[in-house]
């Protein structure tokens, strides 16, 4: 029985030391090829402020598409991003961004009151607008995400989650429907975030 006793508690004892180990290795990184580059772009937020790519970045961001009226997808993709924002209170180099695809009748108004709702913080999500060509532009041609809008009422859009890194390069796309999906993107931040910064910041988002 001692010897019992003492082999299980040498187990514990290895389990705990691996645990601390794989702990202390995460403050390494695993490289990732990027994706595809974010456009030059230039849209409106929820504060009625202008919100460029150059304000992002030397910041980890997250995007989604959605709108404000969306019965579909959109409402637990907004529920992800604030599970998401809850867990990076204190991330100071991470924002959140949600852009609209439905620009005609999200505008600025619209989105602060949405965001009221989720009691989203507009310091670290920040909901976009913008004229509906360049939104069409940005989103299928820059982002390479699916968006049409043949039935104005109920526009078909991705549901995918791209993360940026500090460069303004698109690395990782996770979708909806991904198990532990939230995990997985506060994996993924933190993995960016712990990147080598290679460039100066050339500005910071107001």
């Amino acid at each position: 029985m001692v010897w019992v006793i003492t082999f299980l508690v040498a187990i514990t004892l290895i389990a705990g030391a691996s645990r601390i180990f794989r702990n202390s290795e995460r403050r390494s990184y695993e490289e990732t090829a990027p994706i595809g580059t974010v456009p030059d772009f230039h849209f409106t937020t929820q504060e009625g402020k202008t919100l460029s790519r150059e304000d992002l970045l030397g910041k980890v961001w997250v995007i989604d598409f959605f709108f404000t009226r969306c019965p579909g997808p959109c409402p637990m993709m907004s529920s992800r991003m604030a599970e998401i924002s809850k867990e990076l209170k204190k991330a100071k180099d991470v924002r959140l961004i949600s852009l609209s695809i439905d620009p005609e009748h999200d505008t600025p108004e619209v989105l602060k009151e949405y965001a009221s709702h989720l009691g989203a913080d507009p310091d670290r999500w920040i909901f976009l607008t913008g004229p509906q060509h360049v939104v069409q532009e940005f989103t299928t041609k820059g982002m390479l995400q699916a968006l049409s809008n043949a039935d104005p009422a109920a526009p078909v859009h991705s549901t995918r989650f791209l993360v940026i890194d500090r460069q303004g390069k698109i690395r990782i796309a996770r979708k909806l429907d991904e198990p532990e999906l939230v995990q997985k993107l506060l994996m993924d931040i933190g993995n960016l975030l712990r990147e080598p910064i290679t460039q100066k910041p050339f500005s910071t988002v107001p």
